[in-house]
C-alpha cells in the first residue's frame, strides 16, 4: 500500500451578512515540522539532548521525530472579505489537477463557475476563484471543497511501455504481489503495481529518466493497521516525459539520495528499500501511474530482463536487474 494519490479537503462553513465582516479560517495548511533530536554524553558522562546535529567529532545517537504527512497543495484566501479570491500553490515539482467545487452555497457566485478543473504547474501559484454575493444587499455562505490529483489529465493510458526493474543489474528478487493482486492491489491506482521482495538497505534505482516529483523519507515506523499507516510510507516520485509518473514506496527512513526537481536517468540510485507504512515485511512497492482525468490509473508495463527477454510481473516470479548503476 503507498500513500494515497488523490486529496480531498473541505473547507469550514462561511457566511457572511449585510454589513457584518466575512471570518474565514483555511484549513489547508502544512503540518508543523518535526526535528530529530540528537542524543550524546560528554568527557563528564553527561546526557545531552539537542535539535542541533552535534559536531561530526562527536559521537550521538539519533532519535528520530515521527511527524504527520504534509500536503503538497496549499490554498490561500486574499481579497476583501465580501469579494475573496482563492489561490492555490502547488509544491510538487511536477503538474497537479484540482477540481474546486461549491458545497451547501446560499446566494453565492463564482468566477469562474464551479465545479471547475484547473491544472496548475510544479511550484507555482495560480489564481482559481473570485467568491461574491449573487444578490449584494444579502448575505451569502458556502463551503469550498477542493480534491487534487497528481499529473496533468491525459485521455488515455499509455500502452506498451517495457521498462527495466527497479534495482542494479547482477541482483534478482522476487515478485510477490504482481498485476491484480487480491491483498492490496485492488483500486484503480494500484491494479498494475507489484510488490517486491528484497532486504532492507536494498538500493533502489530509477526504472526510467525522469524529474523527482515528490520525496518523503521522514516515517520510521510500519504496520498492519490501514488508517494509521496507509500514508507513512517514505516514498519517491518521478515524473516521465510521457506524462507518466513512477512511485516507489515503502523506502527506509532518510535514505533517498537525490533531490526534488532534480533529473535522474534510468539506474541512477534514489534510495534504499525499507519496511515503511501499510506494510508486514520489507519489500518495495513499484508502480507505474498516470492521472487520466481527477482520477490516478496504474498502467500495465513488461520488464526488460537478460539476454533480452521480457518478463510480464502479472504474479509471484523471480525477475533480475538489467540496469548498470551511474
Amino acid at each position: 500500500m503507498h500513500k494515497p494519490t488523490r486529496g480531498v479537503f473541505t473547507l469550514t462553513p462561511i457566511v457572511a451578512a449585510p454589513g457584518l465582516a466575512l471570518a474565514i479560517f483555511l484549513l489547508i495548511c502544512a503540518a508543523a515540522e518535526a526535528k530529530n533530536i540528537y542524543k550524546f554524553q560528554d568527557e563528564n558522562g553527561i546526557w545531552h539532548f539537542t535539535d542541533q546535529v552535534p559536531e561530526e567529532s562527536q559521537d550521538f545517537d539519533t532519535v528520530y521525530m515521527e511527524r504527520e504527512p504534509e500536503p503538497r497543495v496549499h490554498m490561500r484566501m486574499e481579497g476583501p472579505d465580501s469579494s475573496p479570491v482563492y489561490i492555490l500553490f502547488n509544491d510538487f515539482w511536477g503538474p497537479v489537477e484540482v477540481e474546486l467545487s461549491l458545497v451547501d452555497q446560499i446566494n453565492v457566485l463564482a468566477e469562474p463557475a464551479l465545479p471547475a478543473r484547473f491544472v496548475v504547474p510544479g511550484q507555482t501559484e495560480k489564481m482559481l476563484v473570485g467568491i461574491g454575493a449573487l444578490d449584494p444587499g444579502k448575505g451569502f455562505q458556502y463551503r469550498l471543497q477542493l480534491e487534487t490529483v497528481p499529473g496533468k489529465p491525459m485521455p488515455d493510458l499509455v500502452q506498451g511501455l517495457v521498462i527495466d526493474p527497479p534495482f542494479p543489474a547482477g541482483s534478482s528478487f522476487y515478485v510477490s504481489q504482481g498485476f491484480n493482486g487480491t491483498e492490496t492491489h485492488n483500486t484503480p491506482d494500484s491494479t498494475y503495481a507489484i510488490d517486491i521482495v528484497m532486504p532492507i538497505g536494498t538500493t533502489v534505482v530509477a526504472a526510467r529518466d525522469g524529474v523527482i516529483m515528490d520525496v518523503e523519507e521522514d516515517f520510521n515506523r510500519s504496520g498492519s493497521d490501514l488508517k494509521e499507516f496507509a500514508d507513512k510510507a517514505n516514498h519517491v516520485r518521478i515524473l516521465h516525459d510521457d506524462g507518466t509518473m513512477a512511485l516507489y514506496a515503502h523506502l527506509d527512513l532518510a535514505s533517498v539520495e537525490v533531490q526534488a526537481g532534480r533529473r535522474v536517468r534510468a539506474g541512477q540510485p534514489i534510495a534504499r528499500s525499507g519496511n515503511t507504512g501499510f506494510s508486514t515485511g520489507p519489500h518495495l512497492h513499484f508502480v507505474i501511474q498516470q492521472n487520466v482525468g481527477m482520477q490516478m490509473q496504474s498502467v500495465p508495463f513488461s520488464l526488460n530482463q537478460p539476454e533480452g527477454r521480457i518478463a510480464i510481473p502479472d504474479g509471484p516470479q523471480l525477475i533480475s536487474g538489467t540496469l548498470s548503476g551511474h
